[in-house]
């Protein structure tokens, strides 16, 4: 095997992005997932049913409760959580099947969910949080939206102020005042943690071609 092949050989990364809502995450990760031909995004499990031009195996894995209980109970989720009348589940065989091909698997997650992979696959985890440049402009944000009551958007910033209080449990932390900055951070930080020693399954074998002359 040539020099290239070996290099081109590594084990996918496991990339958590979260934020409150309206800091610019589902922006980023569109263009992480439209700039990266060796990404995909997590598939949850989910136990509500499909909404119209939602597709089994795409957007979702639709099972109902009580194949959901079997799955947990057979360890089948890296994370999962209930919210409101329904559960959600990151399934593990299609994350570990990513990896070893050496595909990223992008998680679209809170908190509570990166706890959970910090504790099933810390060594394949890389946590990013996305913070706003300020309260006014994520309400700014909201409200530019024009799809939330007054009501709604005041849940939402009261929940933010939650779920920002939870920033110093990520590995990296950008602040997403100008979009095109944040996205050359967020590219940084991925190139970097592609490239670590231990992610790199060709250098093994290569330095022993080293050592040996070859």
């Amino acid at each position: 095997m040539n020099f290239e092949d070996m290099k081109s050989q590594r084990r996918g990364l496991m990339i958590v992005l979260s934020s409150p809502s309206g800091a610019g995450k589902t922006t980023l990760t569109r263009r992480l997932l439209s700039e990266n031909s060796d990404m995909a995004m997590s598939v949850s499990a989910t136990t509500r049913k499909p909404r119209p031009g939602e597709k089994d195996g795409a957007d979702y894995f639709f099972v109902d409760k009580a194949k959901f209980s079997v799955m947990i109970d057979e360890g089948e989720f890296l994370e999962h959580a209930k919210v409101f009348d329904n559960y959600y589940g990151t399934p593990r065989g299609p994350v570990e099947d990513s990896l070893v091909s050496g595909k990223d698997v992008l998680f679209d997650i809170d908190w509570q969910g990166a706890q959970q992979l910090t504790q099933a696959s810390s060594d394949d985890l890389v946590k990013i949080f996305i913070l706003p440049p300020g309260m006014q402009e994520l309400e700014k944000r909201l409200r530019s939206r024009a799809q939330d009551s007054d009501d709604v958007i005041a849940k939402r910033m009261s929940k933010s102020e939650a779920e920002i209080s939870h920033w110093a449990e990520y590995d990296y932390v950008i602040v997403n005042d100008d979009v095109d900055m944040a996205m050359a951070e967020l590219s940084a930080i991925i190139i970097a943690e592609r490239l670590k020693r231990k992610r790199q399954l060709w250098l093994g074998p290569f330095v022993k071609t080293l050592v040996q002359g070859g």
